[in-house]
């Protein structure tokens, strides 16, 4: 068994001042200090109480007879779907298991529900036999809304499809000891109940339960898996040549004011490429707090070197055995035009366990150099409370709180506050490219533009606003982030509303055509969607970030169609004005 391997190209004084750092990390014995558990390694606050993910691997190997023993459970039930019910650090992992090992003989395919949008949940079941799924409720907290709303729906689903009698044995639990949950699985009478460990925070979960139970069910081999995890594991312990420590350098002191190169542009191989996706939310919620961190910029397409600011280093991950010429000649031109890079070789995809491994330490390490706690994520909390007042708003009176736009017209309606409405300085009455306009102008360098939508994530409407996200890199040679929503919010959300004001968002949202109902609740999981989205910018505009919010209507696919166009002709693209004037 063998290491995926590492190595750097950086600019000489950004190099210098890696060797300065570790040099540092080896005479103050960090790295012995974190792996002991020593909290004034960053804050001297309660790390130390979050660090369980450090043994977790050795833990699965000596314990590894609970995980078989689910997997030939499942097997031998011959169901043919699984759908994992979770949110951020619990539905992530699975997620980048799903898509990089696919469908494996003999076992169920594994799905992965983490949205409320109501398309997005009929999409997902669409996908599965309601009478051949197990269902996996995956909630370290018992707490969360949005598992906890998967549950009751697909249970209810589940009893109209197999009997109420039948229906709990379709349902496992992950989640912590005496949760909420916990006593819901019971009730209900679930296949299984399966714990996590208090220790361990959702986005540090991987190796544990939460992503090891749903490995098992789809047929992972486990033992292999954590074996292989485990070389990088000792690998990590080490004050010299350790690989985490390494990458959590680079990163934590490329971060630095003297350097500014916050933006961590990840590239992947396309046979791992949704590892993106779980590294997004290790760096962004773990370092995106108290005015700091790193913004991870995930499936941002290659472009020439001089597209790209100073403010950026870019991370490889390139699968074994894979030929991309064009992304590995891109990289080279990359690094040849003097931007940091670090390669990371993956030998196999069961090598994977050690990249989550390895980027776990370097984000801890990351995290002391910034001096913040990489295990607290307080803006979530923040979305989490003004969601819940919208949503109790509504059942207490059928109705969300009344919005007004400052610009509407057929198709679509703009929002923001009256403070950003200042910044903005429109003309009294100002066109949708005009506005559009003003908002991107107000991006400088060092800044980073997101697009926040709260519209099903699907393969047409992702293709659309990537085009409208490059256009923006591409003109104004800014780091672009795009997500989706609620999901991004037990993600990179921390880091929009906690970290560097240095974003400019534009959140999208619509009416939904067709609405689905929550069990036992007066609100629709359009009406939570549309909770979150409004809590989300509310967050936003008090944290004084530069937001706008597009509300498309119902007819998504032409309101982003008229959207972009707007956007291509506020970015001064000719053909983008031609096909605005076409569509408005």
């Amino acid at each position: 068994m063998s290491l995926n391997s590492q190595t750097a190209n950086l600019p000489d004084d950004l190099a210098q001042a890696v060797a300065a750092t570790l040099a540092d990390w080896q005479t103050n014995n960090k790295i012995q200090r974190l792996w002991s558990g020593d909290a004034s390694v960053w804050t001297d606050t309660d790390e130390n109480k979050w660090l369980g993910w450090l043994n977790i691997t050795s833990q699965q190997l000596a314990e590894l007879d609970h995980l078989t023993a689910v997997a030939a459970d499942i097997k031998s039930a011959g169901f043919s779907h699984a759908l994992l019910l979770g949110m951020g650090g619990s539905s992530l992992c699975p997620e980048v298991l799903s898509l990089t090992f696919g469908k494996i003989p003999g076992f169920p395919e594994l799905h992965v529900l983490d949205s409320t949008d109501p398309a997005q949940v009929k999409t997902r079941e669409n996908e599965i036999d309601l009478t051949n799924t197990i269902f996996i409720v995956s909630s370290k907290s018992g707490g969360t809304l949005e598992p906890n709303i998967f549950k009751q729906y697909f249970f209810e689903r589940t009893k109209v499809a197999v009997g109420e009698a039948e229906a709990g044995r379709r349902f496992i639990a992950i989640t912590d000891p005496g949760s909420k949950m916990q006593q819901v699985a019971e009730q209900d009478q679930f296949r299984r109940i399966l714990f996590g460990r208090a220790d361990i925070g959702g986005r540090y979960s991987a190796l544990s339960d939460f992503g090891m139970i749903p490995a098992a069910i789809m047929g992972l081999d486990v033992k292999r898996f954590l074996e292989a995890t485990a070389e990088m594991v000792e690998a990590c312990k080490s004050s010299s040549d350790n690989p985490g420590l390494a990458l959590g350098a680079i990163l934590g002191t490329a971060a630095d004011p003297r350097f500014k190169r916050d933006k961590i542009t990840i590239i992947t191989s396309p046979g791992v490429h949704d590892l993106g996706a779980w590294l997004e939310q290790l760096l962004a919620e773990s370092t995106g707090k108290d005015g700091l961190g790193l913004i991870p910029v995930d499936r941002e397409r290659l472009a020439p070197p001089q597209t790209y600011g100073d403010d950026r280093v870019f991370v490889y991950l390139h699968l074994a055995g894979t030929a991309e010429s064009e992304q590995d000649d891109a990289v080279v031109a990359l690094e040849r035009a003097g931007h940091p890079m670090v390669r990371i070789e993956i030998e196999e995809t069961y090598q994977l366990g050690q990249e989550f491994f390895r980027w776990e330490i370097a984000t801890a390490v990351a995290g002391a150099i910034l001096q913040v706690n990489p295990f607290d994520q307080p803006d979530v909390e923040a979305s989490k409370v003004a969601t819940r007042e919208l949503t109790s708003a509504y059942e207490q009176s059928g109705k969300l709180p009344e919005e007004t736009p400052f610009f509407a017209d057929d198709d679509l309606k703009l929002f923001t506050d009256d403070r950003n409405l200042a910044e903005l300085k429109l003309p009294e009455q100002p066109s949708l490219v005009q506005i559009l306009k003003a908002h991107l102008t107000r991006l400088t360098a060092d800044d980073y533009f997101a697009v926040l939508a709260y519209i099903e994530m699907n393969e047409e409407h992702e293709a659309s606003l990537q085009e409208l996200r490059h256009a923006v890199r591409d003109r104004t040679g800014i780091a672009t982030c795009l997500g989706f929503g609620p999901r991004f919010l037990h993600s990179t959300g921390q880091a929009y509303k906690g970290g560097p004001n240095s974003g400019v968002f534009l959140q999208i949202t619509c009416d939904d055509a067709r609405d689905l109902p929550v069990p036992d609740q007066k609100y629709t999981f359009g009406i939570v969607k549309a909770a979150q989205a409004r809590g989300d910018f509310k967050v936003l505009l008090d944290r004084q970030r530069r937001a706008l919010r597009v509300h498309l209507g119902i007819e998504v696919k032409a309101g982003l169609e008229k959207l972009s166009a707007a956007v291509m002709s506020a970015l001064g693209y000719e053909l983008g004005k031609a096909f605005y004037d076409n569509v408005k």
